[in-house]
């Protein structure tokens, strides 16, 4: 039969049971701590004014830890532009598809019009990363423009698909690419005017969305004619409901850094509401109590967890519990 000190032993070694897994738990919210600060930075700022020190001190993140997820500025201005096309791509691509499902094959405007009205909401709702995707990947070094033309290549493709539509009209080779690039230095003239900082609807500019009509037309006209361009610029532009974008930094909003002991500290006020610092410095593994108290203090002054008991009494001890924030913080990086 196990001791009691054998079962007290493996009480005490639970909070480091699955170091490997807190560690990359950290890790990650740590590099989209850092991706989302080089999207506004590169934004404000622009590419090539986007510094390290500049991303590191917007993130909240050191720089030592910048160099441990990324080789360099451009490394992490690259995952920055990759991510936000996953983010509009999740967003187009089920307009797009759905389009394509609910008609026959002869309906390639209709999931053209789809895919683009979603995609024009989407850069409307979120100006940063519309700026970083259409403006300022264009100044940011050869491997980004590389990156720029991939996506380019995709939409091309949807683009060219109107040919089948044609009913044997010749059409120029460049035809498909030349209206993906009207399209786009339209957009980008749009978002260029618009400071990244507020939303277009302030710039002066109408809401992206509105243009829909019009890009239609252009798109319509070399593969369906000018009746068809004519009638796109008299169809109602769709309001849809854009759904929040799912934030994966848990700590957004809260001026503080995330390391591997502020997750330990976290998880045993969670794992032992109630307890004293002596108990939750033992249960997170924090040697120096001295420590311990300036944590859970800090972290008592970020809202993250709160003394539940006579703790501010001479000679009482404390009791902390997680806030309802602290209890999202928690469970998120759980």
């Amino acid at each position: 039969m196990p001791s009691r000190n054998a079962g007290a032993g493996a009480r005490s070694r639970r909070p480091g049971s699955e170091p490997a897994l807190a560690s990359t738990r950290v890790a990650e919210i740590q590099r989209q701590r850092l991706l989302a600060a080089m999207a506004a930075v590169a934004s404000e700022r622009g590419a090539a004014n986007a510094s390290v020190a500049h991303v590191v001190a917007r993130a909240g993140v050191s720089r030592r830890t910048f160099y441990e997820l990324f080789e360099d500025r451009e490394a992490c201005f690259l995952a920055a532009f990759d991510q936000a096309i996953e983010q509009a791509a999740a967003t187009v691509l089920p307009a797009y598809e759905g389009q394509e499902r609910a008609l026959s094959k002869t309906g390639w405007r209709e999931r053209i019009r789809a895919g683009l009205a979603t995609l024009l909401q989407f850069l409307e709702s979120e100006p940063c990363l519309a700026r970083l995707v259409i403006v300022e990947a264009l100044g940011a070094g050869p491997l980004a423009l590389e990156h720029r033309t991939r996506v380019l290549a995709a939409l091309i493709a949807a683009v060219d698909a109107g040919k089948q539509e044609t009913r044997g009209k010749q059409l120029p080779p460049l035809a498909a690419e030349g209206v993906v690039g009207a399209v786009f230095a339209v957009v980008h003239a749009r978002v260029a005017l618009a400071p990244a900082s507020h939303a277009a609807a302030g710039s002066g500019n109408s809401p992206l969305p509105d243009l829909l009509g019009e890009l239609m037309g252009v798109i319509v006209l070399p593969y369906l004619g000018p009746a068809a361009a004519q009638k796109e610029l008299h169809r109602p532009t769709p309001r849809l409901q854009t759904k929040p974008r799912q934030h994966r930094d848990p700590l957004e909003g809260l001026k503080m850094r995330l390391t591997y002991r502020t997750l330990r500290a976290l998880a045993a006020v969670a794992a032992n509401p109630g307890a004293s610092n002596r108990r939750l410095a033992d249960a997170a593994g924090i040697v120096d109590q001295g420590q311990a108290s300036k944590l859970f203090t800090r972290l008592e002054d970020l809202g993250l967890i709160e003394n539940v008991g006579a703790g501010h009494a001479k000679g009482a001890r404390n009791a902390w519990v997680l806030t309802p924030r602290g209890q999202q913080v928690a469970q998120s990086m759980s």
